[in-house]
Protein backbone atom coordinates (compact mmCIF):
# COMPACT_ATOMS: atom_id res chain seq x y z
CA UNK A 1 0.00 0.00 0.00
CA UNK A 2 1.42 3.31 -1.04
CA UNK A 3 2.19 5.80 2.15
CA UNK A 4 -0.09 8.67 2.38
CA UNK A 5 1.45 11.92 3.90
CA UNK A 6 -0.23 13.60 7.10
CA UNK A 7 -0.82 16.56 5.26
CA UNK A 8 -3.25 15.26 2.60
CA UNK A 9 -4.54 12.55 4.99
CA UNK A 10 -7.50 15.01 5.74
CA UNK A 11 -9.26 15.12 2.33
CA UNK A 12 -12.87 13.62 3.54
CA UNK A 13 -12.73 11.57 -0.12
CA UNK A 14 -10.08 9.48 2.25
CA UNK A 15 -12.64 8.70 5.18
CA UNK A 16 -13.29 4.82 5.07
CA UNK A 17 -10.43 3.60 3.05
CA UNK A 18 -7.52 1.89 4.12
CA UNK A 19 -4.39 4.48 4.11
CA UNK A 20 -0.32 4.00 5.53
CA UNK A 21 1.09 6.46 7.08
CA UNK A 22 4.62 6.59 8.86
CA UNK A 23 5.85 9.09 11.56
CA UNK A 24 7.60 10.28 14.80
CA UNK A 25 5.84 9.49 17.71
CA UNK A 26 4.73 13.19 19.48
CA UNK A 27 2.81 11.43 22.52
CA UNK A 28 1.14 8.04 23.98
CA UNK A 29 -1.12 7.79 25.83
CA UNK A 30 -3.97 5.37 26.83
CA UNK A 31 -5.01 2.37 29.42
CA UNK A 32 -4.86 -1.14 28.80
CA UNK A 33 -7.43 -1.21 26.30
CA UNK A 34 -7.22 1.37 23.89
CA UNK A 35 -3.74 3.53 23.09
CA UNK A 36 -3.92 6.89 21.19
CA UNK A 37 -0.62 8.26 19.74
CA UNK A 38 -0.23 11.62 17.90
CA UNK A 39 2.13 10.94 15.47
CA UNK A 40 3.53 13.75 12.43
CA UNK A 41 5.48 13.43 9.38
CA UNK A 42 6.81 16.80 9.06
CA UNK A 43 4.69 17.63 6.30
CA UNK A 44 2.36 19.40 8.58
CA UNK A 45 1.60 21.43 11.60
CA UNK A 46 -1.27 18.90 12.15
CA UNK A 47 -0.55 15.70 14.30
CA UNK A 48 -2.38 12.05 13.47
CA UNK A 49 -4.47 10.59 15.96
CA UNK A 50 -3.47 6.79 15.78
CA UNK A 51 -6.03 4.77 17.72
CA UNK A 52 -4.56 1.06 18.48
CA UNK A 53 -7.44 -1.36 19.76
CA UNK A 54 -5.67 -3.42 22.48
CA UNK A 55 -7.45 -6.82 21.27
CA UNK A 56 -5.30 -6.53 18.25
CA UNK A 57 -1.91 -6.17 19.67
CA UNK A 58 -0.25 -6.97 22.35
CA UNK A 59 2.13 -5.23 25.02
CA UNK A 60 5.34 -6.29 23.07
CA UNK A 61 4.15 -5.08 19.92
CA UNK A 62 4.34 -1.38 21.60
CA UNK A 63 7.11 -1.74 23.38
CA UNK A 64 9.40 1.22 22.41
CA UNK A 65 6.80 3.06 20.96
CA UNK A 66 7.44 6.25 22.79
CA UNK A 67 8.18 9.85 22.25
CA UNK A 68 10.55 10.39 19.48
CA UNK A 69 10.17 6.87 18.35
CA UNK A 70 9.23 6.65 14.50
CA UNK A 71 6.55 3.94 13.43
CA UNK A 72 4.34 2.79 9.92
CA UNK A 73 0.99 2.45 10.68
CA UNK A 74 -1.55 0.78 8.58
CA UNK A 75 -5.34 0.72 9.17
CA UNK A 76 -9.00 2.69 8.54
CA UNK A 77 -9.23 5.94 8.24
CA UNK A 78 -12.58 7.42 10.09
CA UNK A 79 -14.47 10.63 10.89
CA UNK A 80 -12.92 11.22 14.54
CA UNK A 81 -15.01 12.15 17.81
CA UNK A 82 -12.18 14.07 19.78
CA UNK A 83 -12.14 17.29 20.09
CA UNK A 84 -9.72 18.90 18.28
CA UNK A 85 -9.17 16.43 15.13
CA UNK A 86 -11.44 15.42 12.01
CA UNK A 87 -9.99 12.23 11.43
CA UNK A 88 -7.93 9.11 12.58
CA UNK A 89 -6.36 5.85 12.09
CA UNK A 90 -7.78 2.71 13.41
CA UNK A 91 -4.49 0.67 13.08
CA UNK A 92 -3.97 -2.65 11.45
CA UNK A 93 -0.90 -3.05 11.56
CA UNK A 94 1.92 -1.20 13.42
CA UNK A 95 5.94 -1.58 12.50
CA UNK A 96 8.65 0.24 14.48
CA UNK A 97 11.29 1.68 12.59
CA UNK A 98 13.46 3.67 15.25
CA UNK A 99 13.40 3.82 18.98
CA UNK A 100 14.23 6.71 21.28
CA UNK A 101 15.24 6.38 24.76
CA UNK A 102 12.78 8.15 27.27
CA UNK A 103 15.57 8.02 29.70
CA UNK A 104 17.64 10.22 26.82
CA UNK A 105 15.96 12.09 24.00
CA UNK A 106 15.51 15.40 25.02
CA UNK A 107 12.13 16.33 22.92
CA UNK A 108 9.76 15.08 26.05
CA UNK A 109 6.27 16.66 25.80
CA UNK A 110 6.78 19.48 27.52
CA UNK A 111 7.85 23.37 27.15
CA UNK A 112 11.30 23.40 26.09
CA UNK A 113 13.34 27.31 25.86
CA UNK A 114 14.11 28.53 22.42
CA UNK A 115 17.45 28.64 24.57
CA UNK A 116 17.12 25.32 24.92
CA UNK A 117 16.38 24.20 21.33
CA UNK A 118 19.27 26.51 19.85
CA UNK A 119 21.46 23.80 21.82
CA UNK A 120 19.55 21.05 19.82
CA UNK A 121 19.61 22.69 16.42
CA UNK A 122 19.89 18.84 15.24
CA UNK A 123 16.70 17.84 16.62
CA UNK A 124 15.04 21.01 17.24
CA UNK A 125 13.33 20.77 13.56
CA UNK A 126 11.46 17.85 14.92
CA UNK A 127 8.93 20.11 17.49
CA UNK A 128 6.37 22.16 16.68
CA UNK A 129 7.44 25.19 16.45
CA UNK A 130 10.56 24.48 14.00
CA UNK A 131 8.83 22.59 11.65
CA UNK A 132 6.05 25.10 11.42
CA UNK A 133 9.08 27.68 11.02
CA UNK A 134 11.08 25.27 8.70
CA UNK A 135 8.11 24.97 6.12
CA UNK A 136 7.53 28.73 6.32
CA UNK A 137 10.83 29.33 4.90
CA UNK A 138 10.73 26.78 2.30
CA UNK A 139 7.56 28.14 1.10
CA UNK A 140 8.72 31.64 0.91
CA UNK A 141 12.52 30.41 -1.12
CA UNK A 142 9.58 29.31 -3.62
CA UNK A 143 8.04 32.67 -3.77
CA UNK A 144 11.08 34.21 -4.50
CA UNK A 145 11.90 32.46 -7.31
CA UNK A 146 7.98 32.51 -8.34
CA UNK A 147 8.01 36.29 -8.63
CA UNK A 148 11.01 36.58 -10.16
CA UNK A 149 10.29 33.89 -12.39
CA UNK A 150 6.98 35.12 -13.34
CA UNK A 151 8.58 38.96 -14.14
CA UNK A 152 11.04 37.49 -16.21
CA UNK A 153 13.92 37.71 -14.47
CA UNK A 154 16.85 35.77 -14.95
CA UNK A 155 18.67 33.80 -11.80
CA UNK A 156 22.34 34.26 -11.87
CA UNK A 157 24.70 32.14 -9.69
CA UNK A 158 27.23 34.30 -8.29
CA UNK A 159 30.96 33.32 -7.12
CA UNK A 160 31.01 32.50 -2.93
CA UNK A 161 34.93 32.74 -3.31
CA UNK A 162 35.65 36.15 -4.38
CA UNK A 163 38.72 38.81 -4.49
CA UNK A 164 36.44 41.84 -4.28
CA UNK A 165 34.94 43.06 -1.04
CA UNK A 166 31.49 44.49 -2.01
CA UNK A 167 30.60 46.57 0.83
CA UNK A 168 33.95 47.76 1.45
CA UNK A 169 33.79 46.81 5.28
CA UNK A 170 36.65 44.21 5.31
CA UNK A 171 34.91 41.86 7.43
CA UNK A 172 35.58 39.39 5.50
CA UNK A 173 36.38 35.29 5.86
CA UNK A 174 39.78 34.46 4.52
CA UNK A 175 40.12 31.26 2.22
CA UNK A 176 43.25 29.60 1.82
CA UNK A 177 44.66 26.39 1.33
CA UNK A 178 48.25 27.41 3.11
CA UNK A 179 49.79 25.92 5.74
CA UNK A 180 49.03 28.26 8.53
CA UNK A 181 51.63 26.43 10.42
CA UNK A 182 54.15 27.53 8.07
CA UNK A 183 53.36 30.62 6.02
CA UNK A 184 55.14 31.22 2.60
CA UNK A 185 56.38 34.83 3.15
CA UNK A 186 57.53 37.52 0.76
CA UNK A 187 61.25 39.04 0.53
CA UNK A 188 59.58 42.02 2.58
CA UNK A 189 58.12 39.68 4.98
CA UNK A 190 54.29 39.88 4.14
CA UNK A 191 52.03 36.53 3.74
CA UNK A 192 53.07 35.38 -0.28
CA UNK A 193 49.51 34.94 -1.27
CA UNK A 194 51.43 33.56 -4.78
CA UNK A 195 51.79 30.41 -3.40
CA UNK A 196 47.96 30.05 -2.07
CA UNK A 197 45.43 27.99 -4.34
CA UNK A 198 43.88 31.08 -6.47
CA UNK A 199 47.62 32.89 -6.06
CA UNK A 200 46.02 35.55 -4.24
CA UNK A 201 44.04 36.76 -0.67
CA UNK A 202 40.13 35.69 -1.64
CA UNK A 203 37.63 35.25 0.75
CA UNK A 204 33.36 34.39 1.48
CA UNK A 205 31.51 37.00 -0.29
CA UNK A 206 29.56 39.60 1.50
CA UNK A 207 27.40 40.02 -1.17
CA UNK A 208 26.77 38.70 -4.60
CA UNK A 209 25.84 42.50 -5.96
CA UNK A 210 29.27 43.64 -7.68
CA UNK A 211 28.72 40.15 -10.41
CA UNK A 212 24.70 40.65 -10.54
CA UNK A 213 25.40 43.83 -12.34
CA UNK A 214 27.38 43.03 -14.45
CA UNK A 215 24.90 39.91 -15.32
CA UNK A 216 22.27 42.67 -15.36
CA UNK A 217 24.28 44.86 -17.71
CA UNK A 218 23.64 41.82 -20.10
CA UNK A 219 20.50 39.90 -19.45
CA UNK A 220 18.31 43.49 -18.75
CA UNK A 221 16.98 41.91 -14.97
CA UNK A 222 18.61 39.28 -12.87
CA UNK A 223 18.57 38.05 -9.40
CA UNK A 224 20.72 35.97 -7.20
CA UNK A 225 19.78 34.20 -4.02
CA UNK A 226 22.21 32.31 -2.18
CA UNK A 227 24.50 32.29 0.96
CA UNK A 228 26.74 35.08 2.05
CA UNK A 229 29.11 35.74 4.84
CA UNK A 230 29.90 38.42 7.19
CA UNK A 231 32.69 37.67 9.83
CA UNK A 232 32.12 40.47 12.34
CA UNK A 233 31.66 40.34 15.65
CA UNK A 234 28.13 40.66 16.22
CA UNK A 235 26.35 38.88 18.71
CA UNK A 236 22.85 40.20 19.07
CA UNK A 237 18.86 38.99 17.61
CA UNK A 238 19.77 40.25 14.44
CA UNK A 239 22.82 39.29 12.72
CA UNK A 240 24.27 35.92 11.88
CA UNK A 241 27.86 35.27 10.09
CA UNK A 242 26.37 33.07 7.44
CA UNK A 243 22.66 34.15 6.14
CA UNK A 244 20.93 33.84 2.73
CA UNK A 245 20.75 37.18 0.43
CA UNK A 246 18.30 37.98 -2.73
CA UNK A 247 19.62 40.62 -5.05
CA UNK A 248 17.99 41.69 -7.86
CA UNK A 249 19.86 43.89 -10.30
CA UNK A 250 17.97 45.62 -13.13
CA UNK A 251 19.39 47.65 -16.30
CA UNK A 252 17.27 51.11 -17.16
CA UNK A 253 15.73 51.44 -13.87
CA UNK A 254 16.09 53.98 -11.34
CA UNK A 255 15.22 54.81 -7.68
CA UNK A 256 11.09 54.60 -8.10
CA UNK A 257 11.32 51.65 -10.43
CA UNK A 258 13.52 50.01 -7.63
CA UNK A 259 11.40 51.12 -4.75
CA UNK A 260 8.11 50.07 -6.91
CA UNK A 261 9.87 46.61 -7.11
CA UNK A 262 10.97 46.33 -3.43
CA UNK A 263 7.64 47.23 -2.48
CA UNK A 264 5.57 44.61 -4.84
CA UNK A 265 8.17 41.88 -4.04
CA UNK A 266 8.00 41.51 -0.45
CA UNK A 267 4.31 41.80 -0.12
CA UNK A 268 4.18 39.10 -2.93
CA UNK A 269 5.67 36.79 -0.56
CA UNK A 270 3.70 37.75 2.62
CA UNK A 271 1.08 36.92 0.70
CA UNK A 272 2.37 33.93 -0.95
CA UNK A 273 3.27 32.47 3.19
CA UNK A 274 0.00 33.47 3.97
CA UNK A 275 -1.93 32.15 1.58
CA UNK A 276 -0.14 28.41 1.51
CA UNK A 277 1.43 28.32 5.30
CA UNK A 278 -1.60 29.56 7.39
CA UNK A 279 -1.82 26.47 9.69
CA UNK A 280 1.65 27.12 10.57
CA UNK A 281 1.49 31.11 10.74
CA UNK A 282 -1.84 30.91 12.87
CA UNK A 283 0.13 28.29 15.37
CA UNK A 284 2.87 30.69 15.31
CA UNK A 285 1.24 33.65 16.16
CA UNK A 286 -1.13 31.87 19.00
CA UNK A 287 2.36 30.66 20.73
CA UNK A 288 4.15 33.52 19.82
CA UNK A 289 2.64 36.27 18.77
CA UNK A 290 -0.77 37.52 19.18
CA UNK A 291 -0.84 39.89 16.92
CA UNK A 292 0.91 37.78 13.68
CA UNK A 293 -1.38 37.30 11.25
CA UNK A 294 -2.66 41.43 11.21
CA UNK A 295 0.35 42.67 11.12
CA UNK A 296 1.33 40.73 7.90
CA UNK A 297 -2.20 41.52 6.65
CA UNK A 298 -2.09 45.28 7.27
CA UNK A 299 1.81 44.89 5.26
CA UNK A 300 0.19 43.55 2.40
CA UNK A 301 -2.56 45.93 2.25
CA UNK A 302 -1.17 49.19 2.70
CA UNK A 303 0.99 51.50 0.93
CA UNK A 304 5.13 52.18 2.07
CA UNK A 305 5.39 55.27 3.22
CA UNK A 306 8.50 57.32 1.13
CA UNK A 307 10.45 60.19 2.49
CA UNK A 308 14.04 61.26 2.55
CA UNK A 309 16.58 60.49 4.72
CA UNK A 310 16.66 64.11 5.60
CA UNK A 311 12.91 64.27 6.28
CA UNK A 312 13.04 61.37 8.19
CA UNK A 313 15.78 62.71 10.41
CA UNK A 314 14.12 65.74 11.25
CA UNK A 315 11.02 63.68 12.39
CA UNK A 316 13.15 62.10 15.03
CA UNK A 317 14.86 64.73 15.68
CA UNK A 318 11.50 66.88 16.88
CA UNK A 319 10.10 63.67 18.18
CA UNK A 320 10.66 64.69 21.93
CA UNK A 321 11.70 60.84 22.24
CA UNK A 322 15.50 59.93 23.69
CA UNK A 323 16.96 57.39 21.93
CA UNK A 324 19.79 55.39 22.82
CA UNK A 325 21.95 56.73 19.76
CA UNK A 326 22.33 60.50 19.52
CA UNK A 327 20.00 62.02 15.90
CA UNK A 328 21.73 64.28 13.41
CA UNK A 329 22.28 64.88 9.94
CA UNK A 330 25.03 62.34 8.99
CA UNK A 331 23.83 59.73 11.43
CA UNK A 332 23.57 56.15 10.26
CA UNK A 333 20.14 55.11 11.59
CA UNK A 334 19.87 52.45 14.07
CA UNK A 335 17.00 49.85 14.28
CA UNK A 336 15.19 51.88 17.45
CA UNK A 337 15.06 54.49 15.10
CA UNK A 338 13.83 52.79 11.95
CA UNK A 339 11.56 51.06 14.58
CA UNK A 340 10.06 54.50 15.79
CA UNK A 341 9.12 55.79 12.00
CA UNK A 342 7.84 52.68 11.18
CA UNK A 343 5.72 51.54 14.09
CA UNK A 344 4.73 54.92 16.64
CA UNK A 345 5.34 57.53 13.48
CA UNK A 346 3.55 56.44 10.50
CA UNK A 347 2.44 53.13 11.82
CA UNK A 348 3.05 51.49 8.06
CA UNK A 349 6.40 50.64 6.48
CA UNK A 350 8.35 53.09 5.07
CA UNK A 351 11.03 53.31 2.44
CA UNK A 352 13.71 56.24 3.38
CA UNK A 353 15.94 57.42 0.39
CA UNK A 354 18.65 60.10 -0.36
CA UNK A 355 20.73 59.29 2.43
CA UNK A 356 24.56 61.37 2.85
CA UNK A 357 26.60 59.22 0.62
CA UNK A 358 29.48 58.95 3.60
CA UNK A 359 27.20 56.25 5.21
CA UNK A 360 26.52 54.51 2.29
CA UNK A 361 28.51 52.47 -0.38
CA UNK A 362 30.84 53.81 -3.81
CA UNK A 363 28.79 52.41 -5.98
CA UNK A 364 25.35 54.34 -5.63
CA UNK A 365 24.56 57.42 -7.84
CA UNK A 366 25.02 60.59 -6.58
CA UNK A 367 22.42 63.10 -5.98
CA UNK A 368 22.84 66.63 -8.34
CA UNK A 369 23.36 68.24 -4.72
CA UNK A 370 26.18 66.23 -4.44
CA UNK A 371 25.70 65.31 -0.63
CA UNK A 372 23.32 62.34 -0.88
CA UNK A 373 22.54 59.68 -3.43
CA UNK A 374 20.26 57.05 -4.88
CA UNK A 375 19.87 55.03 -1.66
CA UNK A 376 16.54 53.37 -0.63
CA UNK A 377 16.04 51.22 2.58
CA UNK A 378 12.84 49.55 3.48
CA UNK A 379 11.49 49.62 7.03
CA UNK A 380 9.46 47.42 8.49
CA UNK A 381 7.73 46.66 11.99
CA UNK A 382 9.99 45.04 14.97
CA UNK A 383 12.61 44.58 12.62
CA UNK A 384 14.21 47.76 11.04
CA UNK A 385 15.77 47.87 7.91
CA UNK A 386 14.73 44.92 5.51
CA UNK A 387 16.03 45.80 2.61
CA UNK A 388 18.37 47.67 1.60
CA UNK A 389 19.11 49.45 -2.55
CA UNK A 390 19.79 52.31 -4.63
CA UNK A 391 20.15 53.46 -7.96
CA UNK A 392 23.64 52.41 -9.22
CA UNK A 393 26.23 54.93 -10.14
CA UNK A 394 26.03 54.57 -14.18
CA UNK A 395 28.51 57.40 -14.84
CA UNK A 396 32.23 56.40 -15.55
CA UNK A 397 33.87 59.24 -14.27
CA UNK A 398 32.08 59.84 -10.84
CA UNK A 399 32.47 56.20 -10.04
CA UNK A 400 35.85 56.46 -10.55
CA UNK A 401 36.09 59.34 -8.64
CA UNK A 402 34.25 58.19 -5.50
CA UNK A 403 36.62 54.68 -6.05
CA UNK A 404 39.70 56.58 -5.66
CA UNK A 405 37.96 58.72 -2.63
CA UNK A 406 37.55 56.29 -0.79
CA UNK A 407 41.02 54.38 -1.69
CA UNK A 408 39.55 51.43 -3.40
CA UNK A 409 42.81 49.04 -4.66
CA UNK A 410 41.98 49.99 -8.45
CA UNK A 411 43.15 46.31 -9.77
CA UNK A 412 39.68 44.58 -7.90
CA UNK A 413 37.74 47.05 -10.09
CA UNK A 414 38.40 47.51 -13.26
CA UNK A 415 36.01 44.44 -14.41
CA UNK A 416 33.26 46.35 -12.54
CA UNK A 417 34.12 49.66 -14.05
CA UNK A 418 34.00 47.93 -17.47
CA UNK A 419 30.32 47.93 -17.35
CA UNK A 420 30.08 52.02 -17.45
CA UNK A 421 33.06 52.19 -20.07
CA UNK A 422 31.20 50.14 -22.45
CA UNK A 423 27.15 50.57 -22.62
CA UNK A 424 26.65 52.22 -19.96
CA UNK A 425 22.98 52.36 -18.52
CA UNK A 426 20.29 53.78 -15.32
CA UNK A 427 20.45 50.57 -13.62
CA UNK A 428 19.25 49.92 -10.19
CA UNK A 429 19.16 46.85 -7.40
CA UNK A 430 18.58 46.03 -3.77
CA UNK A 431 18.95 43.10 -0.83
CA UNK A 432 17.03 41.41 1.23
CA UNK A 433 18.13 39.42 3.63
CA UNK A 434 16.45 36.08 3.69
CA UNK A 435 16.16 35.80 7.25
CA UNK A 436 14.88 39.14 8.15
CA UNK A 437 12.17 37.90 5.64
CA UNK A 438 11.67 34.54 8.04
CA UNK A 439 11.88 36.74 11.06
CA UNK A 440 8.87 39.07 9.95
CA UNK A 441 6.47 36.21 8.82
CA UNK A 442 7.19 33.67 11.23
CA UNK A 443 6.84 36.56 14.62
CA UNK A 444 9.88 35.16 15.97
CA UNK A 445 12.55 37.15 17.61
CA UNK A 446 15.30 35.90 17.42
CA UNK A 447 17.76 35.45 13.90
CA UNK A 448 18.63 32.44 15.17
CA UNK A 449 15.71 30.38 15.33
CA UNK A 450 14.67 31.65 11.53
CA UNK A 451 18.02 29.45 10.10
CA UNK A 452 18.20 25.66 10.07
CA UNK A 453 22.10 25.63 11.90
CA UNK A 454 22.81 29.52 12.82
CA UNK A 455 26.78 30.71 12.45
CA UNK A 456 27.27 33.49 14.81
CA UNK A 457 30.98 34.18 16.70
CA UNK A 458 31.33 31.12 18.35
CA UNK A 459 29.26 28.82 17.29
CA UNK A 460 29.61 26.38 14.57
CA UNK A 461 28.12 23.44 16.07
CA UNK A 462 26.34 20.82 13.65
Amino acid sequence: MKRTKIIDIFSPELIGTEVSVMGWVRTRRGNKHVQFLAINDGSTIKNLQVVIDMAKFTDDDLRGVTTGSSVHVTGRLVESMGKGQTCEVQAETLKLFGTADPETYPLQKKGHTLEFLREKAHLRPRTNTFGAILRVRSTLAFAIHKFFNERGFFYLNTPLITASDCEGAGAMFQVTTLDLNNLPKTEDGKVDFSADFFGKPTALTVSGQLEGELGATALGAIYTFGPTFRAENSNTPRHLSEFWMIEPEMAFYDIVDNMDLAEDFIKYCINYALDNCRDDIDFLAQMYDKDLVDRLKFVVENSFVRLSYTEGVKILEESGRKFDFPVFWGADLQSEHERYLVEEHFKRPVILTDYPKEIKAFYMKLNDDGRTVRAMDVLFPKIGEIIGGSEREADYDKLLGRIEELNIPMKDMWWYLDTRRYGSVPHAGFGLGFERLVLFVTGMTNIRDVIPFPRTPNNAEF
